[in-house]
């Protein structure tokens, strides 16, 4: 079994985590309100059993920080929007979204670029319902906080030639049902274009990856490429891909110490941990009610479709009943005219029987 430990030192043993985590009296209640399971999986963190998990909020911000290290997210976007990029500032998480929609993200980054772009990063634990419909209203939420700030400060020189491109590149960890209908593609660019060839400048980008995909697709692979490289960064613990990591690419290997630096910080790490729980609470609360509304929301489909099904065999039941009756009156029209019929042959007859009697009496 590989050993993370060879590779990075500081890895501390089970009994010295036990240890810290017993000194101080908020650790071991923390400690003790997790369940065994969980329990487990953050010793195995800090012993390097496992490998850490790069997109879990806490240490995707410090390993990922565009001002102490922007030279990793640069890289990491140049990748994904195939030109080079690079960051100008980190901006506030001050957008209107809805309380409610803001608690579906784990990591919610937005930076601006040297050229005045907007690039959002977003993990998702796990993919929630409609992923186009909200990233879209992300991005036009964040395109409209862009123009407001350039005609502010353009003031009366203001041209919309000053807004720049919006990206909104969100990392799924399990994905929804519509990516797995492309079981061998992990990266989906999003742009608007026109059906004839038109060319306009649409400011509205987005890059969808499934990290659940990509890991099934690279199992029992070597990395090729440095955007393959980052992804199975962000997304493996297999301590074994690790070291095949760190090895094909060792710019890798300090991210990976400056996280296990971090585990030493006993307060820290357990908070980081403890924020995944409730994230993982949440995001699953917020997928059962997705899904019970889109169960909801299929009845009703149902149900109208009944009613207009309903609807439609009462017209067509009136239409028969009418019909039914035209042809009551049709048979009652019918029998009345059969009946005045036979009474005109019965007089016929007896008007025959009448002249034959007649010539008979003449002869």
């Amino acid at each position: 079994m590989a050993d993370l430990k060879e590779y990075f030192p500081m890895i501390r043993e089970r009994k010295e985590v036990m240890e810290e985590i017993g000194k101080k009296d908020s650790l071991r209640v923390m400690f003790a309100s997790w369940t065994e399971e969980q329990q487990e999986e953050f010793l195995d963190w800090c012993m390097g059993v496992r490998g850490i998990r790069m997109l879990y909020d806490g240490f995707f911000k410090e390993i990922m920080n565009p001002e102490s290290t922007p030279e990793r997210l640069d890289e990491l976007l140049s990748l994904l929007l195939g030109f080079p990029v690079r960051i100008r500032m980190v901006l506030p998480n001050d957008s209107t979204r809805l309380a409610d929609e803001c608690s579906l993200l784990v990591t919610d980054l937005v930076v601006e670029l040297k050229d005045g772009s907007l690039a959002n990063v977003e993990v998702q634990k796990i993919g929630y319902m409609f992923p186009g419909q909200r990233s879209a209203c992300y991005s036009s939420d964040m395109l409209l906080r862009q123009y407001k700030r350039v005609r502010s400060k353009r003031r009366k020189k203001f041209s919309y030639r000053d807004v720049k491109p919006v990206y909104t590149i969100v990392l799924f960890e399990t994905s929804t049902k519509e990516f797995h209908e492309f079981p061998h593609v992990y990266v989906h660019r999003f742009g608007q274009r026109s059906d004839t060839g038109l060319k306009a400048e649409l400011l509205q980008k987005y890059i969808f990856i499934p990290i659940d995909i990509f890991k099934k697709t690279q199992q029992n692979k070597d990395v090729t490429g440095k955007l393959d490289a980052w992804l199975l960064f962000l997304s493996t613990d297999e301590p074994e891909e690790i070291i095949k990591l760190i090895k094909a690419y060792p710019e890798f290997k300090p991210m990976y110490q400056q996280a296990y630096e971090i585990c030493r910080n006993m307060e820290v790490v357990m908070g980081f941990f403890s924020e995944e729980l409730r994230e993982m609470d949440r995001n699953t609360v917020q997928l059962m009610i997705d899904e019970m509304q889109e169960e909801l929301d299929r009845k009703r489909g149902e149900l109208e479709k009944t009613s207009e099904e309903l609807a439609r065999n009462k017209g067509e039941l009136a239409q028969s009943k009418e019909e039914l009756a035209q042809s009551k009156e049709e048979l009652v029209q019918s029998k009345e005219e059969l009946a005045q019929s036979k009474e005109e042959l019965k007089q016929a007859l007896l008007r025959i029987a009448q002249l034959e009697k007649e010539q008979r009496q003449r002869v």
